[in-house]
């Protein structure tokens, strides 16, 4: 019998390079008949370069920006004051405590992982009884890099009126989508674990999560030491932030342009940035009949940011930015973007680390269910947000 399990595992060993040649093999040829070699790898090069350039460094300089100005709320007591604001709507809303406020804020202010560092905490962990904890990837999730992705949004160079009603309904089509997939995580995690089993030995009412917030009243350097060593700490921050998301966006933005993208503007394939074989818009054509009710998007290639979304909002954002500068976009798909790009935020390479790190693993497919239908609530809601505002304005 072991040597049977030596043999298959062997097996498995040989099969497993054969079958991912055959796949890379097969995605080069998908890409190259069309385009020819050499102008498939002199796009991929051109149209990474170009995303480094145009689109990581400017989500970088959002990125160092917004740190400083998180790092200041937070030093200041704002952060402290938005949760004592928020406590009293975790319960009836996503069923978690109020300290559950402070994932939603800090991940708002950063990215999903800020989500891990409080859930290591005891004095974090011992507010959730265990069904709520492993639902804290869930709603983490839903708020990751928000405030990121609402000022590149609202900092796009585009003709259209509403931008800033735009993004803030698509932050409201977040949180719709953050309830839908917080609520059926704890759905699936009722039936794991005992209602009255915490996620630590010593339970606390959540009101005293709230009891030492010093609401600004800090003692120790002057107020202008304060105000530089937290700016500048935040725009480190900000920095490691904008260092993280490059692979990201250069590996999957490029991918997913690829997949756009067609030829140039006469047809023929030359080797430059932004070209591809046009096979995202082709499939969303054949599913426009479902797209159109359910996001109400301007054009077909609009359906690469949500994708694109799915490993990283970074790298979605990077679609936009593109999309805006052709015309092919408009405040309505604005709306639908600020809300999936920011309730999906890359959950597909997240969740099953941070599950990991919550040494739940089991758990994981779990999380990505629920969190997929979140995303989709959060772009159906934004898209019929802003139908209903428009029709409110008369616009």
């Amino acid at each position: 019998m072991e040597e049977q399990t030596r043999t298959r595992g062997k097996q498995q060993s040989w099969l497993t390079p054969f079958l991912f040649l055959l796949i890379l093999i097969g995605g080069i040829v998908l890409f190259a008949v069309p385009m020819g070699l050499a102008n498939l790898l002199r796009t991929v090069m051109n149209t990474a370069f170009s995303l480094l350039i145009d689109t990581c460094l400017y989500i970088m300089a959002i990125a160092v920006i917004m740190g400083a100005l998180d790092a200041l709320l937070t030093e200041f007591g704002v952060v402290d004051l938005l949760n004592r604001l928020l406590n009293p709507l975790m319960k009836p809303l996503y069923g978690m405590p109020g300290a559950a406020a402070l994932g939603v804020i800090s991940t708002y202010l950063s990215d999903n992982p800020a989500i891990l560092s409080l859930a290591e905490e005891k004095g974090f962990r011992k507010y959730f009884k265990k069904y709520q904890f492993y639902a804290l990837t869930n709603l983490g999730t839903a708020f990751g890099m928000g405030i990121i992705v609402s000022t590149f949004m609202l900092g796009l160079t585009i003709q259209e009126p509403h931008l800033v009603a735009a993004v803030l309904i698509g932050n409201l089509g977040a949180v719709v989508g953050s309830i839908v997939s917080t609520r059926l995580m704890i759905l699936r995690t009722r039936r794991l674990f005992d209602e009255n089993e915490y996620a630590e030995d010593i339970p606390v009412e959540p009101e005293e999560f709230f009891a030492d917030a010093n609401l600004g009243k800090k003692k120790g350097p002057s107020l202008g030491m304060r105000v530089l060593t937290a700016s500048l700490n935040g725009g480190k921050s900000g920095v490691e932030i904008g260092l993280s998301i490059i692979p990201g966006v250069l590996v999957v933005c490029t991918l997913v342009m690829l997949l756009t993208k067609g030829p140039s503007a006469d047809g023929s394939y030359t080797g430059a940035a932004y070209e591809g074989i046009a096979l995202l818009p082709r499939i969303a054509e054949k599913l426009n009949f479902i797209l159109q009710p359910l996001f109400g998007f301007a054009s077909s290639e609009s359906i690469a940011v949500p994708i694109t979304a799915l490993g990283s909002a970074g790298a979605a954002t990077g679609i936009v930015r593109e999309m805006a500068q052709t015309g092919l976009t408009n405040s309505h798909d604005i709306a639908v973007f600020t809300a999936m790009c920011m309730c999906w935020s890359g959950y597909l390479s997240t969740h099953a680390s941070m599950m990991q790190t919550l040494k739940r693993p089991d758990l994981t497919g779990k999380a990505i269910v629920s969190h997929t239908i979140g995303g989709l609530a959060a772009g159906i809601a934004a898209n019929w947000l802003f139908r209903l505002f428009l029709l409110i304005i008369g616009g």
